[in-house]
């Protein structure tokens, strides 16, 4: 495989009151308020990183106090070691992505393991830590990290500002920038990665995966020269990854005909079969036009999310109905029949019941539209100043209208961002009308942009055909973990597909469809939502204590494990028979 392209390399160690899995906040430091930065206009890398770090396990973990991290699974051990933190680049990328090496100063030596991972959602460098870095460093593993192309490196053309490679605000010229895009007047608003890069970096998620794992090689080099080379033949590398960090591990697998990866461990991926299931982003457009007033079924009535205070209707749920029924698309005359018919249709679209009921959630806080808009930009590889459907990011000012960024929020931006606005003072503007349903509007100019025929619509189905994951090698041990009511990526559209896919061509995955597991761990701590539900990462850290053994200590791999029988945890405390794990 092709040497990774790496610029300059920062080293940072991390001990004492410091180390690499909590930044010496410890489980309950992560669980808290964010720590204030000793000058809020002009954080410290050690500041940000700290913070980037909270913001990331608290985006992934259920670390609430009825959610059991800590004592029925998981832990955040003090972890001393070392960091070794670069910007890669993709053979004809414009922009580069950020890598990252966490080497553990108990790094066994003697069995060699290098863990690489994904970023979630589009988070950045550390948004898979609570996976792969909670999981691998206390294990001995160095763990290695992508952002794969995403991440909270935004640029603000205000005051051509963007994030340098130790996380602080550089403008442009200053300093190489994690994202730098093409020169733009001042007013042109935010540009974020993932979106404008011009890249469609998801296409080569597999790829950010790879050269993570041969940047985490070189950098084992450098630590241990005595030891070196550190190579897939005498370092067993592990892939594992969430999201869409379960995804790009996926689409590194099918990239992988040289036996470079030791095994994969994949939790709730968003995974694309060319022809099979349903792209994200096909029913992402889709749930945002049907899914509001679908939820006004009674047989949502005791869904979380899915009513307002005192059980009633959110205004905007009826207002779809009544949209939808004005253009012909529903029948009926009352809310009840209009939200019934709504839901027979995604039913038959091949939506369950499950992830109906959870993508209550995703509909509430709005994130179909926020996801169709950013992902349409980059497929259709926009810049910031001509997305799709007339959407943009702009920082908010007052009175919640565009304006200028404050520059406290925008300093803390690469440490508080989730990678995709809005969010951190940051809004997603444009694609609506004035109309008593202002959001559906731009929900159809993103829907038709999947349903067209025209050459926008053709690129972009061009884009989403190139993110398809290829056949992993046939001795490759792979393990798919996802909760049977994920709301946000459906078992029906990604993982089961892709199963089925790998089962037909011989392939022996291992698959855990996780009852009463749904998408966002994180949201386990709200309340009304958590008692229904058990988390998915104790059932990832379970499959790859059961790869260690594999790989380590002579255990057979197995060719089938019954899913196990889990429960939801009520209003109490989550307990370990809850989870059915032996």
């Amino acid at each position: 495989m092709r040497e990774v392209d790496y610029g300059e390399v920062r080293v940072t160690e991390h001990r004492g009151r410091d180390d690499l899995l909590s930044a010496g906040l410890g489980q309950a430091g992560l669980a808290g308020a964010p720590l204030p930065f000793a000058n809020p206009l002009d954080p410290t890398a050690e500041e940000l990183r700290r913070r980037a770090i909270q913001t990331s396990w608290k985006g992934i973990a259920d670390l609430g106090p009825l959610g059991g991290y800590g004592t029925v699974y998981g832990g955040v051990p003090d972890v001393p070691g070392r960091e070794y933190q670069a910007f890669a680049r993709i053979p004809s990328a414009q922009t580069p992505h950020r890598v990252l090496l966490q080497l553990p100063d108990h790094f066994d030596k003697q069995k060699r393991c290098l863990v690489v991972t994904a970023s979630s959602g589009s988070r950045g460098i550390y948004g898979a830590i609570a996976l792969a870095g909670a999981w691998g460093l206390p294990h001995g593993c160095a763990v290695a990290y992508t952002d794969k192309g995403a991440g909270a490196g935004y640029f603000d053309y205000a005051d051509n500002s963007g994030v340098a490679l130790d996380g602080r605000r550089a403008n442009r010229g200053e300093a190489e920038l994690e994202f730098q895009p093409t020169p733009a007047p001042a007013g042109t608003g935010i540009a974020i990665k993932h979106m404008h890069s011009g890249d469609n970096p998801e296409a080569d998620w597999g790829r950010h995966v790879i050269q993570a794992a041969q940047f985490g090689l070189a950098m084992l080099d450098r630590a241990f020269p005595d030891e070196a080379p550190f190579t897939a033949q005498n370092t067993k590398i592990i892939a594992t990854g969430v999201s869409n960090g379960g995804a790009a591990v996926l689409q590194a697998a099918g990239l992988d005909q040289d036996h470079f990866f030791a095994g994969v461990v994949a939790l709730e991926p968003n995974v694309h079969v060319f022809e099979r299931g349903r792209a994200m982003y096909d029913y992402a457009t889709e749930a945002a036009i049907w899914l509001p007033c679908a939820l006004g079924s009674e047989r949502f009535a005791a869904t979380p999310f899915a009513r307002g205070p005192g059980g009633v209707l959110p205004s905007a749920w009826p207002l779809r109905c009544a949209s939808l029924r004005a253009q012909g698309k529903l029948r009926g005359n009352t809310v009840a029949e209009q939200a019934e018919q709504a839901y027979q249709y995604l039913h038959t679209r091949g939506w369950t019941d499950e992830a109906l009921n959870t993508a209550a959630s995703t509909t509430t806080f709005d994130l179909w539209r926020v996801i169709a808009a950013g992902y349409a930009s980059s497929y259709l590889r926009r810049g910031a100043n001509d997305m799709p459907c007339g959407f943009h990011y702009a920082a908010i000012g007052v009175g919640g209208l565009p304006g200028v960024a404050d520059p406290v929020t925008r300093a803390a931006w690469w440490a508080d961002g989730a990678g995709i606005p809005p969010g951190n003072g940051i809004g997603l503007l444009g694609g609506m009308s004035v109309s008593s349903d202002p959001t559906l509007i731009g929900s159809e100019c993103l829907r038709a942009l999947w349903t067209g025929d025209d050459h926008q619509s053709q690129a972009l189905h061009a884009s989403i055909a190139a993110t398809a994951a290829k056949l992993p090698r046939g001795d490759l041990p792979l393990w798919v973990v996802h909760g049977a009511g994920d709301g946000l990526l459906p078992t029906a559209f990604s993982s089961e597909p892709y199963v089925a896919w790998l089962r037909e061509e011989g392939r022996a995955p291992i698959y855990w469809k996780v009852p009463y597991a749904q998408h966002f761990d994180a949201f386990l701590a709200l309340p009304g939502f958590g008692e229904h539900h058990v988390p998915l990462l104790p059932f990832g850290y379970v499959a790859l204590d059961r790869l260690w053994a594999y790989l380590y200590e002579g255990a057979t791999w197995p060719t089938d494990v019954p899913t196990p029988a889990a429960q939801p945890r009520g209003a109490g405390m989550l307990e370990r028979r809850m989870l059915g794990l032996p």
